[in-house]
């Protein structure tokens, strides 16, 4: 899966990456085609930090999520949960599309 982390006025340090990269390193585990993972955190002069979490997947699938707060590390958690619960109702969705074929002939007369 490939990783990258972009700041906007911000720095990004390692411990802001390594935490960013354990969190979103569970993301397959939800839903199995991801295969890209863009974090961006952007910094403004008040004081917020805000994340969003961009996911791509097989066949241009795309989860987006964004997250607002003072805190990077809890907007990151914020985020990372948001997410999950994205891939997991689509992984739910995809599962249950599946139809079964004709009419049962269980009926007894």
């Amino acid at each position: 899966m490939l990783f990258t982390i972009t700041g906007k006025h911000v720095d990004i340090t390692e411990a802001i990456r390594k935490h960013a990269e354990q969190k979103s390193a569970k993301l397959p585990k939800y839903y199995n085609s991801i295969n890209q993972v863009e974090v961006i955190i952007d910094g403004s002069k008040s004081g917020n930090v805000s994340v969003e979490i961009i996911a791509r997947g097989e066949h241009s699938k795309v989860f987006i999520v964004t997250e607002i707060g003072e805190d990077a590390y809890r907007c990151i958690d914020l985020a990372v949960h948001k997410l999950e619960r994205q891939l997991r109702r689509k992984k739910g969705k995809e599962r249950d599309n599946k139809h079964t074929g004709g009419v049962e002939q269980n009926i007894r007369a």
